[in-house]
């Protein structure tokens, strides 16, 4: 049974996942939630975290903030994403730790896990080879969050809970052409296409790569559905269960907006982890399953798109 009367601190309310799990948090009618904007509350400063936990006293920290990107974003600022995501999420969980915050839910990526993992991807495979290089920053700091939440369980008796969900989209989203995650991007870029009446859909790699995607409401319902959910697990998987290739992918949103282009991939561009799909059976045992279809995903998503694009 979730308690709504709960007082809840969502670290991250305006990013992707971060306002998707505050849209969750008032549909479910829960009636404290905390939230602090960037300029109020500096996620980098532990001193500034530690004091607003103490002040504010949350029965559950929920870190849904991060330092997010595509391939491009990663390879070219991985100083400050190492950086940036270690510094906010130990703040966050030593600073809960300090202030008796028992309940803590830590986001994370499925980019944990090593580039050759077994397909589909269970819990027990991370630190069992190698990271995909184009992402290793952001990775290494996520597992660094996990390990953290582990040891923390371990020695003060915690309930840190660490979700990692696949790759995400959903409104809110970051449309950007070179900095966005691959399905997003790819939705701009159609977009752009159908405006300017384009004849040539030009898409990154060799289309062959797998990619499991996840409406973000499904993330922020997971999050809910975990709050007291009781289990011996630190980790858990959150994903669909179901992967496509990239040229599938770039099949259906051409079809789904009626274009008629040539698709040309650019094999010059990296393709990135050739398959990453998760193992999402934990979770199902534990009750919980993604919901939302990728056509309902794409629809929602599209529209938020047109709100923004200019």
């Amino acid at each position: 049974m979730i308690i709504t009367n709960m007082k809840i601190f969502l670290a991250g309310h305006k990013g992707l996942v971060g306002s998707a799990i505050l849209r969750k948090l008032k549909e479910k009618k829960f009636k404290n939630i905390i939230t602090a904007e960037r300029r109020k509350l500096n996620l980098l400063d532990q001193r500034s975290v530690y004091k607003f936990l103490k002040k504010k006293k949350p029965d559950l920290v929920i870190n849904a903030a991060a330092r997010v990107g595509g391939i491009l974003d990663n390879s070219t600022h991985g100083a400050e994403f190492i950086y940036e995501n270690l510094q906010i999420q130990n703040n966050l969980i030593h600073g809960s730790c300090l202030n008796k915050i028992k309940k803590l839910i830590f986001l994370g990526s499925s980019c944990i896990y090593p580039k050759n993992s077994k397909q589909p991807i269970k819990e027990d495979y991370l630190l069992t080879g190698k990271l995909e290089e184009t992402n290793e920053p952001y990775a290494i700091a996520k597992i660094g969050g996990i390990k953290m939440c582990e040891a923390y369980n371990k020695q003060y008796k915690t309930k840190y809970l660490c979700l990692m969900p696949t790759n995400s989209y959903g409104p809110n989203d970051n449309y950007d052409s070179l900095n966005s995650h691959f399905f997003p991007a790819l939705i701009k870029k159609a977009l752009e296409c159908k405006i300017k009446n384009k004849k040539t859909f030009e898409v990154w790699g060799s289309g062959k790569p797998l990619r499991e995607m996840i409406f973000v409401d499904d993330i922020a319902d997971a999050c809910i559905y975990f709050i007291n959910k009781k289990t011996k697990h630190t980790l858990i998987n959150i994903g669909t269960g179901k992967d496509m290739t990239v040229k599938e992918y770039v099949n259906f949103v051409i079809k789904r907006l009626n274009l008629k282009v040539k698709i040309k991939f650019n094999k010059s561009k990296p393709d990135g982890v050739y398959r990453k799909l998760l193992d999402v059976r934990r979770a199902k045992k534990l009750g919980w399953v993604a919901k939302t279809s990728l056509s309902k995903g794409f629809d929602i998503t599209y529209k938020d798109l047109l709100k923004k694009y200019k």
